[in-house]
């Protein structure tokens, strides 16, 4: 994003990384409010939304790596703003209504968006962890929701979210105690797919990055839209494997991909994907 006389300081930083297939890239979008612990308020959400309207139109973005500077991933909402933000009955369902919105399209992304967890995370940090794909964690990492300590309750997708992905007992104990986990703790409740040291978090993200580049594209965004549908509705079995049966045979039927990817594995050779 590239700032102009009249735009607002930029709230976070968008880059991108070359990866080792040919014209493939990693984007890593960077919370840079450091001063407060990387919170979230309305125009840091806007800026988040113009860096995902940039990343899906470019199709050599394979994997969105999201972190957070300095000392947090993101320690939640902007408690302070809230003050007078809560007391407003339009701007204050509007700003939850455009963080769900805007969350939601990591869910929805055509491709992996990986949090790069790299310190304390709580309540709305928690909130965009949980939209990404999958997390990992730096060894000191804090994470937790936190919500209950400051009179707030969760209202940007922990209720929901948390629950399906740790079970209930878990998320219960984690929302009602208002304390944060370890790194480990929290790779043990599923919460976070692993734990690395801190100087390795971008290193391991963009390590499962090159691992995307290296295939189909359509495949990936086909898969991540199927597993994504049938856990977040909760599809029953026989809806789920529908699903599933019929995406991968309209990909398999009408894409270049698939059989390229056939004809590479005959020849013994490099795929050439290109995600159509």
């Amino acid at each position: 994003m590239s700032p102009t006389e009249d735009s607002p300081r930029e709230l976070l930083r968008l880059e991108h990384h070359a990866l080792a297939e040919e014209n493939t890239r990693a984007a890593l979008v960077t919370l840079d409010r450091p001063e407060s612990l990387n919170a979230i308020d309305l125009p840091l959400l806007q800026q988040l939304d113009a860096c995902l309207d940039e990343v899906d139109a470019d199709p050599s973005v394979r994997c969105l790596l999201v972190t957070g500077a300095g000392r947090a991933f993101s320690a939640g909402g902007d408690l302070k703003g809230y003050i007078a933000l809560q007391r407003d009955p339009v701007a204050f369902p509007h700003f939850v209504a455009e963080l769900h919105r805007i969350f939601g399209r990591l869910r929805a992304l055509r491709v992996p968006a990986v949090a790069l967890v790299n310190g304390v995370t709580a309540a709305g940090g928690l909130e965009l962890l949980l939209a990404c794909d999958f997390a990992v964690a730096a060894r000191s990492a804090r994470i937790g929701d936190a919500h209950l300590n400051f009179g707030q309750m969760g209202g940007g997708g922990v209720l929901t979210l948390l629950p399906r992905l740790v079970g209930w007992q878990r998320a219960t104990q984690l929302i009602f105690s208002g304390e944060l986990l370890s790194a480990e703790d929290a790779c043990a409740w599923g919460l976070v797919s692993e734990v690395v040291e801190d100087e390795g978090l971008l290193a391991a993200g963009l390590a499962f990055a090159g691992s995307v580049a290296r295939k189909s594209p359509l495949a990936v965004a086909n898969a991540k839209a199927v597993m994504r549908e049938a856990w977040e509705q909760r599809l029953p079995m026989e809806a789920s494997l529908r699903l599933e049966r019929d995406t991968n045979s309209h990909y398999c039927l009408t894409s270049e991909d698939a059989p390229e990817g056939l004809a590479a594995f005959s020849e013994k050779r490099a795929p050439r994907f290109v995600g159509r």
